[in-house]
């Protein structure tokens, strides 16, 4: 039976805090991703990482232009970040690569915070 991605994303946003409550904060980016393929895995979700995304301009196509963080299920687009402060460049950033890859939802999630609800950004095209 498929997920709806709003259910997907609550798997997600669960096995990230899982991950953060065992690691805490202060670690890189590929740590908390690499260790989120692990969790998400464990909970039987498909996962894949590090996928590239081409650009297409005018008929001028640009191979893996843009590197997503994890594609989970097919369907929703994870962005990690492990810093300060989310900007408005990192939510610009996502949204591009829904757009790109043609999907509908996606997760920005910045382990750099105190609790990590804090950090969680959902959004849908």
């Amino acid at each position: 039976m498929a997920l709806h991605d709003e259910a997907l994303t609550e798997i997600i946003i669960g096995a990230a805090i899982e991950v953060r409550r065992h690691l805490g904060p202060g670690l890189l980016e590929s740590a908390y991703r690499r260790c989120l393929v692990h969790e998400l895995r464990l909970r039987d979700v498909s996962v894949a990482s590090e996928v590239s995304l081409d650009l297409e301009y005018k008929g001028l196509l640009v191979p893996a232009s843009y590197r997503i963080d994890l594609l989970v299920a097919d369907r929703v687009i994870v962005e990690i970040k492990a810093v300060d402060t989310v900007t408005p460049i990192h939510e610009a950033q996502l949204l591009t690569y829904l757009r790109l890859a043609g999907r509908k939802a996606g997760l920005l999630l910045n382990f750099k915070v105190k609790l990590l609800k804090d950090g969680i950004m959902r959004r849908v095209l």
